[in-house]
């Protein structure tokens, strides 16, 4: 019998299996694909590889958490230090994201230029730099004591930023600026929508000054691609099984059963690395499902269109764009297109003289549902994309060796997951709303980016630490 079973590779589940493997434990971790990572994985296709969706990797560095939980893991990624993090492209305006806030700024003063552009990303920098210097918070949502002791740590992070919190981050920026063109507006709700996953509307002033931030912070691009980063992250887990769908999981007095196709696994403890709103489904015992069925309520369906490419070109792309236009693409939720190229000096994800695209713009699944309009739709899309980005980054239609899309539907066949991006720390999703990482199920655990801390590396991982003490390991 293993100590912990963790079901799903994404970056919680393999982080934690990693994780806990280190600390001695006997962890058994499977995934539904042949690749680890879910939506952050690679994948394979006519020859040609591609990152599957989020593509940026951050919070490696000093005094941040990735970096913590990779040495507690015994893990150094390969990596290439990214700057610009991300070049916009807004109409005719192009804003290089270096880390430098002088060099970074005078770019943004020049294309938007603003009275108090300099107060404004100097308070955004510096809520940043002090948000990263508190430690000591966690949260636990097994019962209500736990929860109440677990929000007293919050204490002194609440004083600190509580006008910050209080605050829905577009009236905030409204009542900073006084007034603001609806252009540079538009550049901020995008740049905040990348990380947030939720419009200005609906989060608090603190998410979005952290989301604007995070090009302030160490980003780096991925040699060989996102799996070889969950192939290292799970290098010394005891066992690791691809191409395992766990399809049900009964709960016993003192232990858990798997049930896969074929076979039957035992573990003491379950870390699921599922949606929170569709863990339900692989129980029977309705204390379980009950209390999962009142998290569904939070999938909000908010998914991402994806556009894969494969060019030949000798020119030198950076390795992110995001491309705002004026309306909103069409079976979409969004204005921008975020755009990811590989390393133009690696020849292990992309051979020479060849470049790898990843590109997502925001939508809703419940638009891809209707099978008569599917494959127009998708066509269309895929061709605005296509074609947008080969305007806007000077890209001729021959380089195009190969192209094609993924929708929520693709996702949902191959990972099991519609929804993507997480959950939004919006404020219907808050403290102490948020699902915990801890269940009132003895020994049942969540981990990733539906349940606390919040989605993306940094987000998923803060869960990781947060988990590890529940768990006392």
């Amino acid at each position: 019998m293993k100590d912990f079973a963790v079901v799903g590779s994404g970056i919680g589940g393999s982080s934690i299996a990693a994780l806990l493997s280190a600390k001695g434990y006997d962890v058994i971790l499977f995934e539904k694909e042949p690749y680890l990572g879910g939506c952050s994985s690679s994948f394979s296709r006519g020859g040609y590889s591609y990152n599957t969706g989020a593509t940026t990797f951050a919070g490696y560095e000093e005094g941040h958490i990735v970096k913590e939980i990779f040495e507690l893991i015994d893990f150094k990624p390969d990596l290439i230090r990214t700057d610009p993090s991300i070049v916009v492209i807004q109409n005719e305006k192009t804003t290089l994201r270096y880390r430098d806030f002088d060099q970074f700024f005078e770019i943004l003063h020049s294309n938007y230029p603003h009275a108090k552009n300099r107060a404004f990303w100097e308070m955004v920098y510096k809520i940043n730099q002090e948000f990263y210097t508190f430690s000591g918070h966690y949260y636990a949502n097994a019962n209500i004591f736990s929860k109440t002791r677990s929000l007293l740590s919050f204490v002194p992070l609440f004083s600190k930023f509580k006008k910050y919190l209080l605050a829905d981050a577009k009236s905030f920026i409204e009542d900073f600026f006084g007034i603001i063109d609806k252009e540079y507006f538009g550049f901020l709700e995008s740049q905040v929508l990348i990380v947030a996953q939720a419009p200005l509307r609906e989060i608090n002033f603190f998410t979005a000054a952290l989301s604007l931030a995070y090009t302030f912070n160490e980003n780096y691009y991925v040699k060989g691609g996102f799996s070889t980063l969950f192939d290292g992250i799970t290098k010394r887990v005891g066992e690791v099984h691809r191409k395992s769908e766990v399809r049900s999981i009964v709960r016993h007095s003192e232990y858990f059963e798997l049930h896969l196709k074929d076979e039957v696994f035992k573990a003491k403890k379950v870390i699921l690395n599922s949606t929170v709103y569709e863990s339900g489904k692989l129980f029977s015992d309705s204390k379980i499902k009950d209390y999962y069925k009142k998290y569904e309520k939070l999938d909000n369906h908010q998914s991402s269109f994806m556009l894969y490419m494969t060019i030949k070109s000798e020119r030198d792309f950076h390795h992110h764009y995001q491309i705002i236009q004026e309306n909103q693409f069409p079976h979409t939720i969004s204005k921008a297109v975020f755009v990811s190229f590989s390393d133009k000096e690696e020849s292990r994800f992309a051979p020479k003289g060849y470049y790898s695209i990843t590109a997502s713009v925001h939508t809703d699944s419940r638009y891809w549902e209707d099978k008569e309009s599917y494959k127009a739709k998708k066509r269309e899309l895929e061709d605005i994309l296509k074609a947008l980005i080969l305007e806007k980054l000077g890209i001729e239609k021959d380089e195009v060796v190969q192209s094609f899309g993924a929708t929520s539907k693709t996702f949902d066949r191959y990972i099991k997951r519609a929804q993507l991006g997480g959950n939004a720390m919006t404020f219907k999703n808050f403290l102490p709303f948020l699902p915990g990482n801890d269940t009132p199920i003895k020994n049942l655990y969540n981990v990733g980016d539906t349940v606390f801390a919040a989605q993306g590396w940094p987000g998923v991982m803060l869960g990781v630490k947060n988990l590890q003490r529940l768990l006392g390991a």
